[in-house]
Parts: structure tokens; C-alpha cells; sequence
């Protein structure tokens, strides 16, 4: 008779899992890509190196792993705000107040999962992070055009064009470092506008939805 693990070992062998993704997400967030290294995660998650390797085989796969899991709870929030809001409009723009939030929030690590440079491997699945977050944003264009409250425009070019905008403007070699949660906040804020005015939303417009997007609370990030 086959042996079948008990709900209890299920259950610490997927803890431990998770404590090792834990780990390896702090370094990446304080360090970048190249701060993940097996026996330093394993050390911060208190277990054996080896322990480490049980679970993930090589480095690649622990960081394949990490992105997945970090893309994966990005886009779960955007798409819970974007859900969440009155129309297509508001929609639009707490998908992208929500994006920009978060990921200055968490600026090292942000970069480190979209654009660090890494290896071939991880780099696949990052950019299928990155088609994801064009395509979430691509149908709250797409629906805000057929309603007619957006111009007539290519919603996957204007959704790729607005993803590239918020990775520099916000996370990128080029961004300004924000000062406090205030200047967090403010840039959020200003990100958001330029993609609404960008795609074609009046001033007025664009500046009410900005206000109406709740943002999530936003430490200083001079640090990451």
C-alpha cells in the first residue's frame, strides 16, 4: 500500500514552502535578484540550505517561483480594485492607482520582479508578468472605449505604452526618490493622471478619478 502523507505534513510541508518564498521575497525587496542566494534564504528562514534545495532545485527555480508568486498577488489586487469601482472609468483608474501604489510601496522589489536583470529562464516568466499587467489594463481600456468614454484608440499599444510609462516614471533607474508618504502618495497620484490624461480623459475628469482611487497607506521608500 502506497504511502500517503497526513493532512499535518501537507500542511508544514507547504509552511515551509512558504516561509522559504517569505525569505527569499525580503532579500529580493532589500537587496534585488542578485541578493537571493540559497544558503542566505535558508539561513533567514531558519531551516537547512538543503532543506532549501528539497523544495526548489536550483536558484532559478526559487526566484521563477518568487515572481510567479509576486505577479500573481499584483495582479490580484488590481484587478479586486478595478472590480470594486463604479464604471469602466474608475475602473481604469484604480487598476492603474493600484499598480502604481503598490509598487512604489515595495520599489526594489517591484523592480527586481519586472526588470532586473536576471537569468534567460526567470526572464521568460517576467515578461509574462509584464503581458499580464498589459492585458488586465488593456480590457479596463477596451471596456471604457466601447462605452464610448474613452476615444477610439488600440487598447493593447495604449496598455503596453501605460505600462512602460509606470515602470520608469515610478521604479525605474530614472525616477525621482519620494520623500515621506506624502511624496509617495503625490507621485502615485501624478503617474495615475498622465496615464488617464494619455489615453484620452479630460483634465477635470482624469483629476476627479484620481482622487476618488483609494490608495493603499504608502511608507517612505527613500530606502529601497
Amino acid at each position: 500500500m502506497p504511502y500517503r502523507r497526513t493532512e499535518s505534513v501537507v500542511r508544514r510541508l507547504a509552511e515551509r514552502e512558504q516561509a522559504i518564498l517569505a525569505a527569499a521575497t525580503e532579500m529580493a525587496a532589500e537587496g534585488g535578484m542578485s541578493a537571493v542566494q540559497i544558503a542566505d534564504v535558508a539561513k533567514r528562514a531558519g531551516i537547512a540550505a538543503g532543506t532549501v534545495y528539497r523544495y526548489f532545485p536550483s536558484k532559478t527555480d526559487l526566484v521563477a517561483e518568487l515572481v510567479a508568486a509576486v505577479a500573481g498577488r499584483e495582479l490580484d489586487a488590481m484587478k479586486l480594485a478595478a472590480d470594486a469601482a463604479p464604471g469602466p472609468l474608475s475602473a481604469l483608474a484604480a487598476c492603474i492607482a493600484t499598480f502604481a501604489a503598490r509598487a512604489l510601496h515595495a520599489r526594489r522589489l517591484a523592480w527586481a520582479v519586472i526588470a532586473e536583470p536576471v537569468d534567460a529562464e526567470v526572464d521568460a516568466m517576467r515578461l509574462d508578468y509584464r503581458q499580464s499587467l498589459a492585458i488586465e489594463l488593456e480590457g479596463r481600456v477596451r471596456a471604457a472605449v466601447e462605452r464610448k468614454l474613452l476615444p477610439e484608440q488600440d487598447a493593447r499599444v495604449a496598455a503596453a505604452a501605460i505600462v512602460g510609462a509606470l515602470m520608469e516614471g515610478l521604479l525605474g533607474p530614472l525616477a525621482p526618490s519620494q520623500e515621506g508618504e506624502a511624496g509617495a502618495r503625490e507621485a502615485v497620484q501624478g503617474a495615475t493622471l498622465l496615464a488617464l490624461r494619455a489615453l484620452g480623459v479630460g483634465d477635470a475628469r482624469a483629476r476627479g478619478l484620481v482622487m476618488q482611487s483609494a490608495l493603499p497607506a504608502l511608507t517612505p521608500v527613500t530606502s529601497r
